[in-house]
């Protein structure tokens, strides 16, 4: 895809118009951003590496490694929780945007809010059931790697916990938006 391509991609989006926050907040919340999509691209490259090994294996020699498809099953899940919460707070997810260009910048951001809200609250209902579901793995452990289940379980924990935080994120950043009464601009800065 070209340039011109991902700058479409970028510009659709009408609730990437609603400003982030300012100040020091929004350097924390741009770093955390960061640091979890660090460790989802390193999960994705783990888990590219362990397919790859997986396939060689299997091509080239009499034997077969039996711990890499477990490995990379695991390398995709803690992939796809730690990238949960920055997907959510760059507006990535899958979304029904027939009406968002209809919106101006005070409907985007009250349309940020309570989906936000929405997607937020969600993710706390579900948390202590997954912690619930995490606790079961105290006494596994993995079939050929034989670590803790408690590490895998935790990863939907994880999950919903970064959920419910950048959906808090985005209520912050509607309120905000809403009390600034700032006019939209051409969108977030994407780190």
């Amino acid at each position: 895809m070209s340039d011109s391509g991902l700058d479409a991609i970028d510009e659709r989006g009408a609730l990437g118009s609603v400003p982030g926050l300012p100040g020091l907040a929004g350097r924390a919340i741009a770093q955390l951003d960061r640091l979890l999509m660090a460790v989802a691209i390193c999960a994705l490259v783990g888990l590219a590496a362990t397919v790859t090994l997986q396939i060689v294996v299997r091509l080239l020699l009499p034997f077969t490694f039996s711990w890499t498809e477990e490995l990379s099953r695991y390398l995709f899940i803690y992939m796809v929780a730690m990238s949960a919460g920055v997907v959510v707070h760059r507006r990535r997810n899958l979304s029904v945007e027939l009406f968002h260009d209809w919106f101006g910048p005070r409907g985007q951001a009250l349309f940020l809010i309570f989906s936000s809200a929405m997607a937020g609250a969600f993710a706390l209902i579900v948390l202590p059931h997954a912690w619930q579901y995490a606790s079961i793995g105290l006494w596994q452990h993995s079939p050929t790697l034989g670590f803790p289940m408690i590490y895998m379980f935790c990863s939907s924990v994880a999950l919903f916990g970064l959920v419910a935080l950048y959906g808090l994120i985005g209520v912050a950043e509607g309120v905000n938006a809403l009390a600034r009464g700032a006019p939209a601009s051409t969108g977030r800065s994407v780190p």
